[in-house]
């Protein structure tokens, strides 16, 4: 069992390792967010993010991620903590949706865009006119019935800015190119089908001539699936399933994983009962990284389907885990599993900070992930070698991570079985992190964590397969982990495996983070705070109550006045905020996959929005 702030116990083998303006005020502390200190800062060598996908900052904002090493790190410094307390509130706008809201802002050359929630309408805002006012919009109309199978809300989780064209994704499965000063349409290609079960929630990437985009699905027995579409014609260029033989996850020669574990010809059948690979899940729902240098893309895959575990014994390849690719080609180069044969909606989808970090008197190519099964890894993204995994938070689902095979330690009083209950299972289905990218800070080196703290109890049942129909096979009831707080924001030393603070929240901390080089740190919360903190040591120098829960990405941007600017929607949903943005009854302790047992008094703390918030200090 892990306690919060335990150490790596071996560190040879073992890693155990309404645009409602209601208040704008400076904080030095604030009961349930005052930031505990667990370690001094690094000195001497840090990590530092890839230099290729690294560029200068030039005030934009033109992918969800900010740049190919997915540092969402601003190196603007005009806001600082020692003036952040005179931020005021610039403009807003309405987006005139009450749904879940997940995607940032991008800001290209005075021109703001906003992709929506479903019905996913895209706009353009004009930075360089008072208010900001709307330049076009464009509505692609997705098909309403997309939205009975989304999984946890109609969720989109960002649009990507390339070469004059704006690329998105909307819930019924297609991805379109838009004209970036036009707003008209350059072209659609449907790519995922919701008579299967099939949305596609989000934020593609555009690298190498290609814009990559993957399925959401896994509960709804959907095989998952990445695809590169030319970027510019639209026409497929290569796909590559996550599950099946080898020719169709695009395997061949030039796969060479690490680990034993991921070794063999057709272990996606092979890890398998019969025929359950093609209703196995492993969708491709999250964040994408990419090397400049190497021509190499990295990404998760979700979670097997069903959740019950018994239904699909084997290691269940290649579902929970991370590909290296070639960017052109889609040819697997590795794969390390994270957690084989996942008993518990571990998805491994969470994004991959590239970074180099000191070794020998050199640098070594690393990548970074805070995971949703509660360890924090750093791999050689060379070969996908694991170097250290260290939990971040609570977790007794696993004992730790074997550097020596790369496989995780089960903890099998935590297995689930059909015909029992099992208690206090932690990190809970939505893993001790989910969806909602950290940032890293290149000025201190650490990484930022937005997280949860939730635990679960698990019943295992039968699922039966139904085309576009729910494909679980669990009843599920979620509630807070220890101490009570059912959200944390970690700042994490990569190098260290260590904590240096930390921030408990009262909710799931559902919404990314923003580094910037003035020294601060934001993040929202789900009953609505926005809030700034010093990097250094968690201290809370300024908050802002928006009219909604916030789960979206923050950003930051030069506007054309050549000020820094902080922006931010507010709207909750997602799977944590259906029992507001949809109405789920939160009386229902399994409804949303049993989430909203945990979340039941979040609709008398905020309601539905989907409002732009965008700040800069005086002029």
């Amino acid at each position: 069992m892990l306690r919060k702030g335990s150490a790596v116990i071996s560190v040879a083998i073992l890693a155990l390792a309404g645009a409602s303006l209601a208040a704008c005020d400076r904080k030095t502390d604030d009961q349930g967010t005052g930031a505990k200190a667990y370690a001094s800062l690094p000195g001497g060598p840090r990590a530092t993010p890839a230099a290729a996908a690294f560029p200068q900052d030039d005030g934009n904002w033109t992918m969800p991620s900010k740049d190919y090493a997915a540092s969402r790190f601003s190196a603007l410094n005009q806001i600082t903590p020692a003036n952040v307390g005179n931020l005021n509130l610039a403009f807003t706008f309405s987006t005139g949706t009450v749904k879940g809201f997940e995607a940032p802002p991008l800001v290209v050359d005075g021109t703001m865009y906003i992709i929506t929630p479903y019905p996913n309408n895209l706009y353009a805002l004009d930075l360089t006119k008072p208010g900001a006012p709307t330049k076009w919009v464009f509505k692609p109309k997705p098909a309403a019935a997309a939205q009975g199978v989304a999984c946890c809300d109609v969720v989109n989780r960002g649009a990507v800015y390339d070469s004059g064209k704006i690329f998105f994704n909307t819930l019924d499965g297609q991805t379109i190119a838009v004209d970036a000063n036009s707003g008209q349409l350059a072209w659609r290609t449907q790519l995922g089908n919701i008579q299967r079960g099939e949305t596609i929630t989000m934020a593609p990437l555009v690298a190498g001539g290609k814009v990559l985009v993957g399925n959401s699905g896994g509960e709804m027995g959907v095989r998952g699936w990445l695809a590169a579409l030319d970027a510019g014609s639209g026409k497929l260029a290569w796909k590559a399933y996550s599950t099946g033989p080898d020719k169709d996850v695009l395997i061949d020669g030039d796969f060479k994983p690490f680990y034993a574990m991921d070794r063999g010809k057709d272990l996606g059948v092979k890890s398998w009962p019969p025929e359950q690979w093609k209703i196995g899940g492993g969708t491709v729902w999250g964040w994408i990284s990419y090397d400049p240098e190497t021509k190499i893309i990295f990404y998760g895959t979700g979670n097997p389907g069903p959740w019950n575990p018994e239904q699909r014994p084997g290691d269940n390849k290649w579902t929970t885990g991370v590909f290296a690719r070639d960017v052109e080609t889609g040819k697997a180069r590795w794969f390390y599993q994270t957690t084989p044969h996942d008993l518990f909606d571990h998805d491994d989808i969470n994004e991959i900070i590239l970074a180099d970090i000191p070794a020998n008197g050199g640098r070594r190519p690393v990548m970074l992930r805070p995971a949703r099964n509660g360890f924090f890894y750093v791999h050689d993204r060379r070969t996908g070698q694991v170097l250290s995994a260290a939990p971040f938070g609570y977790v007794n689902a696993y004992k730790g991570v074997d550097l020596r095979t790369g496989k995780i330690v089960p903890n099998h009083e935590k297995d689930p079985k059909v015909g029992r209950i099992v208690r206090d299972i932690c990190p809970a289905a939505p893993g001790l992190k989910d969806w909602n990218p950290a940032a890293f800070s290149p000025v201190t080196g650490l990484v930022y964590i937005p997280h949860n703290n939730l635990c679960m109890d698990f019943g295992a049942m039968q699922a039966n397969y139904i085309a576009g129909t729910p494909y679980v096979g669990a009843d599920v009831k979620m509630y807070a982990g220890p101490g009570g707080n059912r959200g944390a924001f970690t700042a994490w030393d990569p190098l260290r495996q260590r904590k240096v603070w930390e921030i408990p929240e009262d909710f799931p901390v559902w919404s990314p983070a923003l580094a910037t080089a003035g020294g601060l740190i934001f993040y929202g919360t789900m009953d609505g705070w926005f809030k700034a903190v010093d990097a250094r040591n968690g201290k809370l120098v300024w908050r802002f109550k928006a009219g909604s829960g916030i789960i979206a990405q923050p950003i930051s941007y030069r506007g054309p006045d050549g000020r820094q600017y902080i922006a931010v929607i507010a709207g909750v949903g997602g799977w944590p905020g259906v029992v507001v943005s949809n109405n789920t009854d939160p009386k229902d302790p399994t409804a949303a996959l049993g989430f909203a047992n945990a979340m039941k008094d979040l609709p008398m703390k905020t309601t539905a929005g989907g409002m732009l918030y965008v700040f800069a200090l005086p002029r």
